[in-house]
């Protein structure tokens, strides 16, 4: 059977935490196995929201790379590459734009919602942000993306990468498959203080974080409200600690829950429990983390190896698009790539 080939990545927002690993990562490294992966580092999609101040975007690439690599993402297996190092994926998304009705953008709900969240006006939406789901399309078309992992709620967003398709093929030629979701079953990972769990809320556990930064956010971590007292029964259904206890399986969950109930298992002795029980599961990330760090020089080649094979698909893409739509190509005429 014929590997299909799978698109996805991550705005390079900096480090990750255990929720993006339990999320997306851990099935990254499964889909490796059975699919041809392009996983991309999105730092043009970082200056939709984050535009006026760019000091960082490249401190964050590293940084998410080095994550992606602790946790099992293989080069060898998967393209990893960073968005901006594919000129080809700006192109595209000028043509989609060309044929993408503003409506459709403007009924995009992860527009409206990071609006929202960001307390936006109208003054401070930039075409970029607008557009988003435009780029978005041009990094899955352009590596010829039949699969999106995506969760059930982010299907209607993959909605629109397919409708752009669709008119693309119907335009000028049937070039682009429409990419489908490829269903994930991904965990809502709750954070230290009962919310989702997000860097920006400053309650995350990060996939880098040493056993005693671990051991500090834990046992700060809030636990079952109506519990005053060491011996009074506890409600699990209703605490983050035990929420975090189901999303690692520990095979002694169940355990935790009924001494929990009885009132023998007290919240800072759960806590010291979960605390050990992550960073076991942790470590070993953090010193493959540590050990990719130290070789700066690797990190360099393994993405100057995936951006070139990114480069390379997208190229090869690009031809039959300018075909496609009669436009010039000039790109014989550009620099050959590196062999």
């Amino acid at each position: 059977m014929a590997r299909k080939r799978v698109m996805s990545g991550m705005r390079v927002t900096g480090t990750l935490h255990i929720g993006h690993w339990l999320g997306v990562l851990s099935n990254w490294v499964r889909l490796q196995e059975e699919h041809d992966c392009f996983f991309a580092l999105a730092d043009w999609h970082m200056l939709t929201t984050g535009a006026a101040d760019t000091s960082k975007i490249r401190e964050n690439t590293r940084g998410m790379l080095l994550d992606w690599l602790a946790v099992g993402v293989d080069p060898e297996k998967a393209t990893v590459y960073v968005q901006s190092a594919v000129p080809e994926i700006a192109e595209l998304a000028l043509l989609l734009g060309m044929i993408t009705p503003v409506p459709w953008l403007q009924r995009n709900p992860t527009v409206k919602e990071q609006i929202q969240d960001l307390h936006l006006d109208e003054e401070r939406v930039g075409y970029g942000l607008l557009g988003y789901p435009v780029l978005q399309a041009a990094d899955i078309l352009v590596m010829l993306g039949q699969s999106v992992p995506v969760g059930r709620d982010q299907l209607p967003h993959l909605e629109l990468s397919r409708d752009i398709a669709r008119r693309f093929n119907a335009l000028y030629a049937p070039l682009f498959p429409e990419p489908e979701g490829l269903l994930t079953e991904t965990p809502l990972v709750v954070g230290l203080d009962g919310r989702k769990m997000s860097k920006s809320y400053g309650n995350d556990i990060r996939l880098g974080a040493s056993a005693e930064d671990i051991a500090s956010k834990v046992m700060a971590a809030i636990t079952d409200p109506a519990r005053q007292r060491r011996h009074d029964p506890g409600h699990p259904e209703v605490c983050t600690i035990y929420a975090l206890w189901h999303l690692f399986k520990s095979p002694g969950v169940e355990r935790v829950a009924y001494d929990c109930r009885l009132g023998t298992l007290g919240c800072v002795d759960d806590k010291r429990q979960l605390a050990s029980s992550i960073e076991e599961l942790i470590a070993p990330i953090r010193e493959r983390r540590e050990k990719f760090a130290r070789d700066p020089e690797r990190l360099d080649a393994i993405l100057a190896n995936g951006n070139a094979r990114a480069r390379k698909a997208a190229m090869a893409t690009m031809e039959q698009v300018r075909s496609a739509m009669r436009l010039n190509d000039f790109s014989a005429a550009s620099p050959a790539l590196p062999a």
